[in-house]
């Protein structure tokens, strides 16, 4: 029984995670109408899918960051509590910011809602893994500094002079496109992490937080996660694309085009050194800078600082939202 309560809870966080995150990659050239939404979403999903079999051959580390995150102790059954509770505390967090419009970070409400629950189940920080939060800080200031720079910088370099407008219509969809499939090879390995370390309690094995250097990651778990995640922004994702696309800045093909570079550019950097970042976060610091290049003034300083409130409240709120969830299970069973 609690593995069926895993299996579908963490199926349910990565379907929120489609809804709710992976649009961010499609947000600009559906604001730029260099796609239609429908084949945007079709392109996103297919981008997801190559994404996370791509990188998890390559280099699957951001899942045992994610894996080794926290320890739950050797209780297995108050190890499934604990995590189930991480897993509502994210989707009760990502539907409420959905419904305001806001973009968050599903991979930030995941780490800060597992740390909540381990805090709960152990009473202290002894269940916290310091090394594989400090990748988790690490990766969120390099990807923000590095995204809103590329995008800075492209804009700056890649004169509105040069190619006709059409070219950067193609063009866009080349970087949504790899925006798409950085996302799947972000989000998909995080939550395959979560699925195994959810399969391994569930069975009785106690999962530590010394270090696992690798595991075996099966091509079954893989396609689930990335399909799951395609069905999500799918279902969903209009209001997200409305914010980062339209809500920051003014948008044409080329500047949009300037965002999906540099986002796409953070994002494989951050992967190649193994460390979970946002897809949200890079994607919209990368049109905030190409923002600050062009027309400075145009940026909509309002939309961005919900966002930074936003993103700045995940770790706390969804921590705490981790916690008081875990209490109430283990109080109940």
């Amino acid at each position: 029984m609690s593995l069926t309560i895993t299996i579908l809870l963490t199926l349910g966080v990565i379907f929120v995670n489609g809804w709710t995150d992976a649009p961010n990659a499609i947000a600009t050239c559906v604001a730029t109408k260099s796609m239609g939404l429908r084949p945007a979403i079709a392109m996103a999903a297919l981008m997801n899918l190559l994404g996370a079999l791509t990188m998890t051959a390559l280099n699957p580390f951001v899942a045992f960051t994610i894996y080794n995150m926290v320890d739950f102790g050797t209780n297995t059954q108050n190890a499934s509590v604990a995590l189930c509770a991480a897993l509502v505390a994210i989707v009760v967090w990502s539907i409420a910011a959905w419904a305001f419009g806001i973009p968050t970070s599903e991979s930030h409400a995941l780490i800060a809602g597992l740390t909540g629950a381990a805090v709960a189940l152990h009473g202290n920080l002894s269940g916290v893994s310091g090394k594989a939060w400090r990748s988790v800080l690490i990766g969120m200031i390099l990807s923000v500094v590095l995204a809103f720079l590329l995008g800075f910088l492209c804009a700056r370099v890649v004169s509105p002079a040069l190619p006709r407008p059409q070219f950067f219509r193609r063009a866009q969809i080349v970087g949504a496109a790899a925006t798409a499939f950085m996302h799947g090879a972000q989000d998909g390995q995080k939550f395959m992490g979560v699925f195994l370390l959810g399969v391994h309690l569930a069975s009785g094995t106690a999962a530590s937080s010394s270090g696992v250097k690798g595991f075996p990651i099966p091509l079954w778990l893989t396609l689930l996660c990335a399909t799951v995640m395609a069905l999500g922004t799918a279902m969903g994702g209009k209001k997200i694309i409305d914010s980062v696309g339209s809500g920051i800045t003014d948008l044409t093909p080329r500047t949009g085009f300037c965002a999906d570079l540099g986002a796409a550019l953070s994002l494989l950097t951050a992967s190649l050194l193994g460390l979970p970042v946002s897809t949200t976060h890079a994607k919209v610091t990368a049109i905030i800078g190409v923002g600050a290049a062009e027309k400075p003034r145009r940026v909509n300083l309002r939309t961005a600082k919900e966002m930074v409130l936003a993103w700045v409240c995940t770790f706390p709120g969804c921590g705490l939202l981790g916690f008081g969830v875990a209490k109430v299970l283990m109080w109940v069973w």
